[in-house]
C-alpha cells in the first residue's frame, strides 16, 4: 500500500521553499537565503571513514540532472570509478548508494536506518494524510491489514479478480470476431483500473458502472501524472486543477461513498473499521487513506502489464511457449475453451505456470527503477563485508536494484529480454551467483525488508490472470513494432512508463 510503497520512491527533486507573493525586500531576503543555502551545500567535505563524496559542479542540485537523464548508465560509470559505495549530492540531499548485493542485509537490518520518515512525508505531500505522522498506533493497525493481501485471503481476491475480468471482457471483447485496434497503454490503463478497483472496492450499484469507473479512472490518471511533483514539495495550488481533482477522488472514496458499493474486500472492510476509530465519520482523511490504497494498487501494475504485453507481442516465440503452458494446464484440469468465459485456476495452479511467472519477473528485472531508501537517524558505522562505512546523521542511504538487475555477472546479456531467464529444467530458477557466491537477493522490484510492498502478491496474481485471459481467448498482434524506451520522469517511482506508445490489435480466437 502507499504507506510502505513510498519508502522506496522518494525522489531527488529540490524542495521548493521560496515564499509566494513576496515584495522586493522579501525577494532580496529569499535570494540571500538561497545563496547561503547553495554555499553551505558546497562546503561539505568527506570525513575519515566516509564513502567517496561526489558533489559535481552544480551547487545544491549536484548530480541530480545527470542521474535522472540516464540513471543506469550514470550509476555504472560511478561504480567503475568509485566502487560499490559512494555519496552523491542530489537536490540538496546527500545520498549514499550501496551497490554490492552482499551489503544489502546490513542496510535492511540496521535499526538506525529508518524508512518511516519517507513514508510520512510522502503521505502528507501526496494524499494530505497527516495523522500517520503523529500516531504510531494507527500505523501499526494499518499495517495489520496487510494480512488480508496474502494467504487464504489472497485466494478470495483471486476469485474476485477473475470474476471481474469476466465482467470486463465478456460483454464487449468476446464479441470481437474481427480485428480491433487500440493503443497499448490506454488498453492496459482501462483494464487494470476497472479490474483492480472492483476487486478491492466492489461493484457500483447506484448508477451506470461504466460511467462511474471511467470518470474515476480519468481523475485518477490526472492525479497520478502529478504525483512526482507533489512528492518534490511543489505546492498543490501551483499544479493547475489537481487539488480539486484530488478532493473529488477523496470524496468518491469516503466511507459514505464506499457504502454504496457492493462487495468490499476484506482489506478495505478492516481498514474502514480501523479508520473509524481514529477519525470522525466526516473526516476527509479517511478518503485520503483509500486514495492511497487505490494508487498503490494501480500505479505500478499498469506499466508492468504494459511492458509484459509489449515484450510478448515483440517476441512471438515467447508468447507461443506461454500459450502452450496455459493450454496444457487447462487441459490437465479438465477445462475446455468454449464460447464463454470459463477459466478457473487455484493459486497453486497459477504458481505452476513457471514460464508465465518467469516472463513477468524478467519484465520487472528490465523495467523496475525503484530505489530502496533509509534515513540515517544518527551517526552510524556499517560493518560491511569488504569495509566499514561511516554514515552521517541526516543523510540518506539507498539500495539501487537496477545495478543488480543489469549485472552481466549475474544475468547473461542483461539488456536482452529472455522470457525463460527465471526457469531451469522446466522449474523455477532461484539460484544466482556473483563472485562465485550464491546471492540472497537477486531480484528486488518490490523493495526489501520492512518496506517490502505488501501488495506484491495481489499485483502478480492480477497480471498473471490478465495475461492468461488474453493469451487463451485472443489472437494478439503488434502493429507498429518500434522499440520503446523507458520514460525516466517517474524515476525512482517503481516501473517507468514508456516514452511513447504502440498500436496492437486483437480478436477472438477461432
Amino acid at each position: 500500500t502507499a504507506e510502505d510503497m513510498s519508502a522506496g520512491m522518494v525522489g531527488f527533486w529540490p524542495e521548493p521553499w521560496l515564499p509566494r507573493s513576496l515584495g522586493s525586500p522579501g525577494l532580496a531576503l529569499a535570494a540571500a537565503l538561497l545563496l547561503l543555502l547553495l554555499c553551505l551545500s558546497a562546503r561539505r567535505t568527506r570525513r575519515r571513514g566516509e564513502p567517496p563524496l561526489i558533489k559535481g559542479w552544480l551547487p545544491y542540485f549536484g548530480q541530480a540532472l545527470k542521474l535522472q537523464k540516464d540513471p543506469l548508465g550514470f550509476m555504472i560509470s560511478l561504480q567503475k570509478q568509485y566502487g560499490d559505495i559512494f555519496t552523491l549530492l542530489l537536490g540538496g540531499k546527500y545520498i549514499t548508494f550501496i551497490l554490492d548485493p552482499f551489503h544489502y542485509t546490513s542496510v535492511a537490518k540496521n535499526q538506525k536506518l529508518s524508512f518511516q520518515i519517507f513514508t510520512n512525508k510522502f503521505l502528507k505531500r501526496v494524499f494530505s494524510i497527516k495523522k500517520m505522522i503523529t500516531d504510531s498506533d494507527l500505523i501499526d493497525e494499518i499495517h495489520s491489514t496487510y494480512q488480508f493481501l496474502q494467504g487464504k485471503h489472497l485466494d478470495i481476491l483471486m476469485e474476485s479478480t477473475m470474476q471481474n475480468l469476466k465482467q470486463v471482457f465478456e460483454p464487449q471483447l468476446l464479441k470481437t470476431t474481427s480485428w480491433s485496434t487500440e493503443y497499448l497503454l490506454p488498453f492496459c490503463n482501462s483494464v487494470i483500473f476497472e479490474m483492480t478497483f472492483t476487486t478491492i472496492y466492489g461493484n457500483v450499484l447506484a448508477y451506470d458502472k461504466k460511467t462511474f469507473i471511467a470518470e474515476l479512472k480519468d481523475d485518477f490518471l490526472k492525479f497520478d501524472e502529478k504525483v512526482t511533483h507533489l512528492v518534490s514539495g511543489i505546492p498543490i495550488e501551483l499544479l493547475g486543477n489537481i487539488k480539486s481533482v484530488r478532493t473529488k477522488l477523496i470524496k468518491d472514496l469516503t466511507i459514505e461513498s464506499l457504502a454504496k458499493l457492493q462487495g468490499l474486500s476484506e482489506v478495505v472492510q478492516r481498514r474502514n473499521d480501523i479508520l473509524e476509530k481514529y477519525y470522525t465519520p466526516k473526516d476527509t482523511e479517511i478518503g485520503a487513506h483509500h486514495l492511497g490504497l487505490l494508487w498503490a494498487s494501480v500505479t505500478n501494475t499498469v506499466p508492468t502489464m504494459f511492458w509484459a504485453m509489449y515484450y510478448l507481442l515483440r517476441h512471438p516465440e515467447a508468447m507461443a511457449v506461454l500459450r502452450d503452458e496455459i493450454d496444457h494446464l487447462l487441459q490437465s484440469t479438465g477445462q475446455k475453451k468454449g464460447p464463454g468465459f470459463s477459466i478457473y485456476l487455484t493459486r497453486e495452479q497459477l504458481d505452476s505456470l513457471v514460464y508465465l511467472e518467469s516472463t513477468i519477473l524478467e519484465v520487472l528485472r528490465l523495467c523496475s527503477f525503484s530505489g530502496i531508501f533509509r534515513f540515517v537517524q544518527e551517526d552510524v558505522t556499517l560493518h560491511l563485508e569488504s569495509q566499514d562505512c561511516c554514515l552521517r546523521k541526516g543523510d540518506f542511504v539507498v539500495i539501487f536494484p537496477p545495478i543488480l538487475h543489469h549485472d552481466p555477472e549475474i544475468f547473461e546479456a542483461p539488456d536482452e529480454f529472455r522470457f525463460d531467464r527465471f526457469t531451469e529444467n522446466g522449474k523455477k530458477k532461484t539460484t544466482f551467483f556473483k563472485r562465485g557466491k550464491k546471492l540472497k537477493y537477486y531480484h528486488l522490484p518490490f523493495g526489501l525488508g520492512v518496506s517490502k510492498c505488501p501488495g506484491r502478491f495481489l499485483a502478480m496474481v492480477e497480471i498473471k490472470q490478465l495475461l492468461i485471459v488474453l493469451l487463451t481467448y485472443f489472437d494478439l498482434e503488434i502493429i507498429d513494432n518500434k522499440p520503446l524506451e523507458l520514460n525516466y520522469s517517474r524515476f525512482l517511482f517503481g516501473i517507468p512508463y514508456p516514452d511513447s506508445d504502440v498500436l496492437f490489435r486483437y480478436k477472438i480466437k477461432p
